[in-house]
């Protein structure tokens, strides 16, 4: 953690790069299996982090599917991008999944979709709206969260980059866990500029 807020990295896939990324002192490490993803995970990398929990990203797949990478992958939570239902989270949950349910935000009202999952999730993860899943690398106000009250914590996503660590670090809210970080740190789809990184976690501290 730093300075409380859990640091994830997704979209990760090469070896070395996981590696590197792993020592920065994140907490998770996110791998996509999401086919129409630019990141997207086929094969299992000749390594896979050990020191940080393994996350997995998955848009409206069938459980089964799920439940077969989870054990491949070894994964420690299960991020749903999709409009997986409540009962899907829960059926996950059964098994011994954690969950992180993903919900794309443009206005306060968006947040009302959140209530049928706080029993079900983990985590929830606040994304950016935009017409494809899993995320368009853009910021949204993050002042529409004020309006969230809900009890389940959460992982702000969406566009954050080099250059935003003041503005995460004035960001308050009780039930905010920590932060999402992704494509605006990358060299290719699925390469993470490791110097980038390891300067913004510091400018964190």
């Amino acid at each position: 953690m730093i300075n409380g807020k859990l640091i994830k990295v997704c979209g990760m896939r090469e070896e070395k790069n996981i590696r590197e990324i792993e020592q920065l002192g994140i907490d998770m490490m996110g791998f996509i299996f999401y086919p129409k993803s630019p990141r997207y995970l086929l094969d299992i990398p000749a390594y896979l982090p050990e020191k940080v929990s393994r996350v997995g990203v998955f848009v409206n797949e069938e459980e089964v599917t799920v439940e077969t990478l989870s054990e491949r992958f070894s994964l420690d939570y299960i991020q749903l991008h999709g409009t997986e239902s409540p009962e899907y989270c829960q059926q996950l949950q059964s098994k011994g999944k954690q969950i992180i349910k993903a919900f794309s935000v443009l206005e306060k009202e968006d947040l009302n979709l959140t209530q049928p999952y706080e029993s079900s999730s983990d985590y929830f993860l606040f994304d950016t709206k935009c017409e494809q899943y899993g995320g368009s690398g853009k910021s949204f106000n993050w002042e529409i969260l004020e309006a969230y009250n809900g009890k389940t914590p959460f992982l702000l996503s969406g566009g954050i980059g080099p250059g935003m660590a003041n503005a995460l670090k004035a960001f308050h809210h009780p039930m905010c866990a920590g932060f999402d970080l992704n494509s605006k740190f990358e060299t290719a789809p699925g390469k993470k500029d490791v110097n980038q990184l390891k300067e913004f976690i510091h400018q964190l501290m």
